[in-house]
């Protein structure tokens, strides 16, 4: 249960840091952190939690990511379900706290940082186009992760090459689909927005699974002997 309160608590840092910096500083007048402002806070999310965290849980805050290291075989299949559950509720938690401090100045919640595609992505980018980003995105950050945590790998670095390539993603992708790479942050997000939210969740459930499970066998048989 620890490792799932651990999990719970992180997942509800990154969202909550992440899709907060985007609701109330990317376009504060005047001084607002914009898109370079968003993607270093998500990645500063998970760096934090990294090290603060990750010697409980593991830190994956990502359902995607937890499936991924399944699929590489570093995670039994009996703790997926319990870790992509507890992630699930940090995020859902985390987008009511936000909830509450958006409409605490009388605005409406707009598109409360959701993802989508075509007339819902941020630059108008086609469901394909959403599709092709989402997987490559999450494919590479689960090599990233599988790789940097390898027993291999330098010791201590970890947090700071992942924390780094999630903010990377970030400036990359937050134009096609205000980048997911994560289910949890998408269904977060998607239940308080509802209607076309809904109906494109999906795709932000769907792809980045897709994505990490072939990460995930790529990196097994790279790191095989």
């Amino acid at each position: 249960m620890k490792k799932y309160l651990a999990e719970f608590i992180g997942t509800f840092w990154l969202v909550f840091g992440g899709c907060g910096s985007a609701l109330l500083a990317a376009a504060f007048p005047e001084v607002g952190i914009g898109l370079v402002g968003v993607s270093l806070a998500f990645g500063l999310t998970v760096l934090t939690i990294a090290y603060s965290l990750g010697h409980i849980s593991g830190a994956h805050l990502n359902p995607a990511v937890t499936i991924g290291l399944w699929a590489g075989g570093r995670i039994a299949s009996k703790e997926v379900l319990p870790y992509v559950i507890f992630q699930v509720l940090g995020a859902v938690a985390a987008a009511g706290v936000l909830y509450i401090i958006v409409t605490g100045n009388g605005s409406s919640i707009g598109n409360f940082a959701a993802n989508g595609y075509g007339e819902h992505s941020p630059g108008k980018y086609s469901m394909l186009a959403a599709i092709v980003t989402e997987f490559v995105m999450t494919f590479m950050f689960l090599i990233i992760i599988l790789g940097s945590t390898d027993e291999r790998a330098p010791k201590g670095f970890a947090g700071i090459a992942i924390g780094l390539a999630l903010t990377l993603i970030h400036l990359v992708s937050i134009p096609v689909t205000n980048t997911s790479v994560n289910p949890a942050r998408s269904i977060s997000q998607a239940i308080f927005v509802g209607d076309w939210a809904l109906s494109q969740l999906w795709l932000f459930i769907l792809i980045p699974i897709a994505g990490a499970i072939v990460a995930g066998a790529v990196y097994k048989f790279l790191s095989s002997k």
